[in-house]
């Protein structure tokens, strides 16, 4: 941190008052802004997903757990993979912490992926999680919300946070958002690729407030530095 300015406390105050200025439209701009996501249209599920969880073969309606709100983490966790992806744990380890009141506020949580169930278990029993994880094998429900693709799709341009571009992976990250009916019929309402996905890594919002910030610059990506929790020496 060498070269970081150094000041009086008045001067301090000063500059501080000046970014909590700024920090107040930040602030503004982001209540706006989920105003505006609010108001974005729904579309309506035709497709009935099948999902295989802890309680045997569930829809996309019984991951409500009896809410209206639902929340999916698309967690990259490949068929063949032996352990889930680290940056979409990173996102995972604030979960266990919020679900009780999201439940409160008739929302439920829950992560799915592609590995079979098994994998998905061993390595929540590893990592100490507790949430709900859904295995989606076999369905085409990673593909429909642009987080799967085939070993050929990769080779071209994928869709993927709502454009084309190259991608080097089957697995991609992602959030979406569902609403269900009190007649059952479930709606999609919202999903967020890539840096969208920043304000649900707690890590991430923490390193933001200290003087080295994420202190990536100098790696070959952002990530890098990222591990498994239990691989951190």
């Amino acid at each position: 941190m060498a070269g970081q300015n150094i000041a009086s406390r008045e001067e301090w105050l000063a500059a501080r008052l000046a970014l909590l200025e700024q920090e107040k439209a930040l602030t503004r701009q982001r209540d706006a802004v989920s105003a505006a996501r609010r108001a974005v249209p729904r579309v309506k599920i035709e497709s009935d997903y099948c999902f295989q969880g802890e309680n045997g073969e569930q829809t996309l309606a019984d991951l409500f757990g009896g809410r209206g709100q639902l929340i999916v983490q698309h967690f990259m966790f490949g068929e063949d993979w032996n352990e889930g992806c680290k940056a979409c744990s990173l996102m995972a380890e604030n979960y266990d912490g919020v679900v009780p009141h999201l439940k409160q506020r008739d929302v439920s949580l829950v992560a799915i992926s592609c590995a079979p169930l098994e994998k998905l278990l061993a390595f929540r029993d590893r990592m100490g999680w507790g949430f709900d994880w859904v295995s989606s094998l076999g369905s085409d429900f990673n593909a429909d919300f642009d987080v799967g693709f085939t070993a050929d799709e990769i080779q071209d341009e994928v869709y993927y946070n709502y454009h084309k571009t190259r991608f080097p992976m089957t697995e991609a990250p992602g959030m979406s958002v569902f609403a269900l009916d009190p007649d059952g019929t479930v709606f999609h309402t919202y999903s967020c690729y890539g840096r969208g996905l920043d304000a649900l890594m707690g890590t991430y919002q923490y390193l933001d407030l200290v003087p080295k910030g994420r202190d990536e610059d100098n790696l070959s990506y952002g990530m890098e530095w990222v591990r498994h929790h239990d691989k951190y020496e």
